[in-house]
């Protein structure tokens, strides 16, 4: 066998072909024979017997069999099945994965049908959120956007319809400043859909000055772990109604610089008073908290069904995050030829909602759609339990004095 740069790649005189269930053979040339196993890597493949999205199959006037793409006009003889096959679990002993830093969200949805979804995607308006909801749309999924503007929110969904007309959107308002909305939100929700396949808690806030939500919370820590955390316990009712349901909280590598320990987690640390606020380690620590959230989770809901990931959209995002520290905004001005698009720090949370490759694999922390050890403070149980049982007590302090 000729040197390849891939151990994929087929040798000379072999061809790959696909059997109407999906099962993938390998043809020889030269010696007229074929078989079930790739000529290199000795793994077994199948694809799925339905045909990629907006790929049909047609027979020519003499017989022949052709398949065809709707959108982009493009006729071919090869079945576009085999650019999405399946390694057999029952023949491989490690997963792999074929998506990076420099994918987009729309390389790793590349082929997917999702028009049996429904994804709720918090801060769906803007940023990364915008084209989560934007490549999850474009794949007939169906994208709740939580947003806290309406406006802006319809804005957005405009410009996704504009490029699909029958993109099937949701807007319901959400404002994760406050634990009322919250619940108003999840009861919205429940009138209108009985299931949840993919939740994306990707909402968040950075260098805010210094100010309390309505229920008296520091905001970055309310926004970015309190509500979620709430969303989340009210709709796990619908997300086990889902069949294979995944949850995606939406973290930062920023939280290798938390200062949160066993010792001094306390409503004092996570949200604390004005002379003791400092907004870059707010950050840290609520980006700390996602991840310590999502295992919890993992724990506590996997047995049931449910994938859970945490994930890093990727260093040097320029996104609307931002807005609230000029000193971040000239910065990332400058450096801005060397960053990441949004379609491309979207592409982890897309891959990590919908990757055949993750279903059985759960409470991993996933940067540029591969999975990353966090921080050792990240993967403390007993801090993890501890931050569960604050965030419990600390809504409902606020559900006591609402209700």
């Amino acid at each position: 066998m000729e040197d390849s740069d891939s151990e994929d790649d087929l040798p000379p005189c072999w061809e790959e072909r696909v059997t109407i269930d999906g099962n993938i053979y390998y043809v020889n040339h030269l010696t007229k024979t074929t078989q079930w196993f790739h000529p290199r890597t000795g793994v077994k493949k199948c694809v799925s017997e339905e045909l990629p999205f907006e790929w049909k199959k047609i027979v020519d006037t003499s017989g022949k069999i052709l398949y065809k793409h709707e959108s982009k006009d493009i006729t071919t003889h090869t079945d576009p099945r085999l650019a999405f096959p399946h390694e057999l679990k029952k023949y491989v002993d490690r997963v792999r994965y074929k998506f990076d830093g420099s994918s987009t969200a729309l390389e790793v949805l590349n082929g997917l049908n999702l028009s049996n979804k429904i994804a709720l995607i918090t801060g769906a308006n803007t940023g990364i959120g915008f084209e989560t909801a934007y490549s999850l749309a474009m794949h007939n999924c169906c994208v709740v956007f939580g947003c806290r503007s309406i406006n802006a929110a319809e804005e957005a969904v405009s410009k996704i319809k504009a490029r699909r007309n029958n993109a099937n959107c949701t807007i319901i308002e959400l404002n994760l400043s406050s634990l009322k909305s919250v619940k108003q939100f999840a009861a919205e929700f429940k009138k209108k859909f009985n299931r949840l396949d993919i939740l994306i808690l990707n909402a968040g806030v950075f260098a805010l000055p210094y100010t309390l939500t309505e229920d008296g919370y520091e905001s970055t820590f309310q926004i970015c772990h309190l509500s979620h955390f709430y969303l989340t316990k009210l709709l796990e009712p619908e997300i086990l109604n889902a069949s294979f349901p995944r949850i995606i909280v939406v973290s930062s590598e920023s939280h290798r610089y938390s200062n949160l320990t066993e010792r001094n987690l306390s409503e004092a640390v996570l949200s604390p008073p004005y002379n003791k606020y400092r907004s870059l380690m707010a950050y840290n620590n609520v980006k700390l908290c996602n991840i310590l959230f999502a295992n919890q989770l993992h724990m506590r809901l996997y047995t049931k069904g449910v994938n859970v990931y945490s994930v890093h959209p990727g260093n040097l995002v320029y996104s609307n995050i931002w807005r609230n520290w000029w000193f971040y905004k000239v910065l990332f001005y400058i450096c801005r030829p060397f960053t990441k698009s949004l379609q491309q720090a979207a592409s982890t949370s897309v891959f990590c909602a919908t990757s055949a490759v993750l279903d059985k694999i759960s409470g991993i922390y996933y940067n540029n759609c591969f999975p990353c050890e966090p921080s050792k403070s990240a993967m403390n149980y007993i801090l993890s339990q501890k931050l569960w049982q604050m965030s419990e007590e600390l809504i409902r302090k606020v559900l006591e004095k609402i209700e």
